[in-house]
């Protein structure tokens, strides 16, 4: 991947633009500021209305052709976010991610033809054990995208952390702890960083999906 933006009659996004850099070094973007912060009360607050009314489902893994609920590996409680039926709130978070997803292809041609996110509660105590974000079946996820909703005063004494296990120029694997600071955003390589979720000491909120090249 690697960006073109100066060769095209495009305005430049400086925040795109240092996402791109970092996954190009790294495979992997921390961004603080990726989503203005009312957007981000706004989306906590949609997330627990909905959560209150009972509207997720016990997460399964694997994709939709083959899932199963294994708790022992996942204890998060889902809600997929349909973007043909979105109210307001959704739609500002979209929004977004298709002004990425559109800079992205026309910077990287990375071909991005689909977006799939839902919303997730982590009870206290759940876990997502390491795995990666593609299937045998189905190898269409090209960015897994984590964008945190949780309380202001979170702390990393919490917990929750996401783990990336990344390797080193020397081919040694280390391991990158991101803590689920409110309106943090991670973005990573699904087909290549092997990750997981860690338990916290308290509900731990956020929005999870993809870009894909497929539906």
């Amino acid at each position: 991947m690697a960006s073109l933006v100066e060769q095209l009659d495009f305005e430049e996004n400086p925040l795109f633009e240092q996402l791109i850099e970092d996954i190009l070094k790294d495979g992997y973007s921390i961004l603080d500021n990726f989503f203005p912060q009312e957007t981000i009360l706004d989306l906590r607050t949609d997330l627990l209305h909905k959560y209150e009314e009972d509207h997720f489902k016990k997460a399964a893994i694997g994709n939709r052709i083959n899932e199963v609920i294994k708790t022992e590996i996942r204890g998060d409680f889902i809600l997929w976010m349909d973007e043909a039926k979105l109210n307001t709130v959704q739609s500002g978070f979209f929004n977004r991610i298709n002004e990425l997803s559109t800079y992205l292809n026309k910077t990287c041609f990375l071909g991005i033809l689909k977006k799939e996110f839902h919303y997730a509660v982590y009870p206290e105590g759940k876990f997502y054990k390491r795995h990666l974000d593609t299937f045998q079946n189905d190898d269409c996820r090209r960015l897994s995208v984590v964008c945190y909703l949780n309380e202001d005063d979170w702390l990393p004494e919490h917990g929750g952390e996401l783990v990336l296990y990344l390797q080193d120029e020397n081919g040694k694997e280390y391991a990158k702890s991101i803590y689920p600071m409110p309106g943090r955003t991670v973005i990573f390589e699904s087909q290549k960083i092997e990750h997981e979720v860690k338990p916290a000491t308290r509900q731990r909120l956020s929005i999870t999906g993809w870009l894909k090249t497929r539906s």
